[in-house]
């Protein structure tokens, strides 16, 4: 049997996500975040991404999706709110659709900057 998953009330969840995930916002009972892309390339590439993690979470997220950007939002309906499950699968939607290899160092170099026709997620900064 599933254990009891508690709710954050919404003040909780809006601090969280003010500490934790400045990207996403709360409403409608959701946490919400979205993505622009610079091509329906793009935007399938993160749909895709966001259901992998999704189904090996096996927390299934609401996704719209458009030809320049997806929404995520997430709730757990159990337990009619939001709960740890959200943060964590927010979390890690957040660093895998965010990562930028050339940023971080190493041997990969990320897509390149100076040729568009490579680019497909809008970053932040």
């Amino acid at each position: 049997m599933a254990k009891e998953e508690r709710a954050y009330s919404e003040d909780e969840v809006v601090a969280l996500l003010k500490r934790e995930l400045p990207h996403w916002r709360y409403e409608n009972g959701w946490i919400r975040r979205k993505f622009k892309t610079h091509s329906w390339k793009g935007t399938l590439m993160v749909v895709n991404t966001v259901g992998h993690l999704a189904e090996a979470a096996w927390h299934h997220p609401d996704i719209a999706a458009s030809y320049a950007w997806v929404e995520v939002k997430l709730m757990t309906h159990t337990a009619k709110g939001i709960t740890d499950k959200d943060f964590e699968l927010a979390k890690k939607i957040e660093e895998v659709v965010s990562w930028r290899p050339g940023k971080a160092g190493g041997a990969l170099e990320g897509t390149p900057e100076t040729d568009q026709r490579f680019a497909y997620v809008k970053y932040d900064d």
